[in-house]
């Protein structure tokens, strides 16, 4: 256990917390989009539905590049049982929280006002069931992940901490990672593939697709965050530019949408793109880290501000931006127009529900799991 903490990371804070924030116009973006939604705008917009594409194709990635690397960095200054503690009360109780403040009032709203949730009472017990567990953790997956992995952390980092053998990570190169993580992508298909042969109703399944299947995909991009902070060249080897995942970011992306426009998913859809998600990932992984380093690596009070409030800001904007959609975006026809009002609005009622959040301490505790000081 340490007791010495280090110079805090001021650049991955503040890429995390944009990540997180980057939620707000993903979902916006979404009514827009030619993806189907819980609510969609009359005609899809090109430029929104490619903004939405590039959001999606490799947010969590490099989020979960993170997460692992603070996680592993507590995980060394606690001990292992304090530092499980910690950490779940800090993802854990958020989740909770959000649950009956959040989620489940918005199923109601989705229930009462859209058509996603169907013929309700004709719903068989298990469809019920199935339905509120998608409902309920909607883009609450995110933590149940986290709990998950965190967990397995438990496990995972003490093989870790404990390791012997002492690698020169100064000669691993990209591509020597991406071969590995696109060794474990490779396995996820088969697993997944074998789940859609033999138990395909596994997949439809809200609780195993989250728990499992997307636990297990992020699962090496959280440990490979761990590696991060354990081998200081392996951080060095994201930061610093290079020219070829720039590109492959590039090229990443346009197979990306690619696929979501022409596989279908009883095809090779989730297949194809675990593999292209894992490449964007890691590609992203060192735009996102180099010029973070360059532009964000410096305290800053309202970046400071912006990390304090983005998890709530992700937690709120959801519902926000579901009633965004079904009662005002039908009466603005430019679809451009409409979407940074969207963000105007739901960035303000959310920014807003924070500073009140701030001045009631229950709710503060409750949504970011750290004990109110004595």
């Amino acid at each position: 256990m340490s007791t010495v903490k280090p110079e805090r990371e001021y650049f991955l804070d503040s890429i995390r917390a944009y990540l997180m924030l980057l939620g707000v116009p993903f979902h916006v973006s979404l009514i827009y989009s030619s993806q189907k939604w819980a609510v969609n705008s009359q005609d899809p917009s090109l430029w929104l539905t490619v903004l939405n594409d590039f959001i999606h194709a490799f947010r969590m990635q490099v989020f979960f590049v993170i997460s692992g690397y603070f996680s592993y960095m507590l995980y060394l200054r606690y001990q292992p049982q304090r530092w499980l503690k910690v950490r779940l009360e800090r993802v854990g109780i958020p989740m909770l929280t959000a649950v009956p403040l959040i989620t489940l009032p918005q199923f109601f709203m989705l229930k009462a006002w859209s058509q996603k949730i169907g013929d309700w009472n004709g719903f068989s017990l298990y469809q019920k069931y199935n339905t509120l567990m998608w409902e309920l953790i909607s883009h609450l997956w995110f933590l149940l992940v986290l709990v998950i992995l965190t967990t397995l952390g438990m496990l995972s980092f003490r093989w870790l901490r404990d390791q012997r053998h002492k690698r020169d990570y100064s000669r691993v190169g990209w591509g020597a990672l991406t071969l590995s993580l696109l060794g474990w992508a490779l396995l996820w298909c088969l697993f997944r593939r074998l789940i859609f042969i033999y138990q395909p109703l596994w997949l439809m399944d809200g609780l195993f697709s989250i728990a499992v299947m997307q636990s297990l995909f992020f699962l090496p991009f959280f440990m490979l965050g761990a590696l991060a902070w354990k081998h200081p060249p392996l951080k060095a080897l994201f930061v610093r530019f290079n020219p070829l995942m720039h590109c492959g970011a590039i090229i990443a992306f346009i197979a990306y949408m690619l696929n979501q426009r022409y596989s279908s998913g009883e095809g090779w859809l989730y297949e194809i793109d675990a593999l292209i998600s894992t490449l964007m990932g890691l590609c992203m992984l060192n735009v996102c880290f180099c010029f973070g380093h360059k532009l964000l690596n410096s305290h800053s009070p309202r970046i400071l501000y912006l990390v304090n409030a983005s998890l709530f800001i992700y937690l709120v904007h959801h519902p926000l931006t579901l009633l965004y959609g079904i009662f005002i975006t039908p009466h603005i026809a430019n679809n451009t127009l409409g979407f940074f009002c969207g963000l105007l609005l739901v960035f303000g009622v959310a920014f807003t529900l924070y500073e009140i959040h701030l001045r009631i301490p229950l709710l503060k505790f409750l949504f970011s799991g750290k004990k109110p000081r004595q």
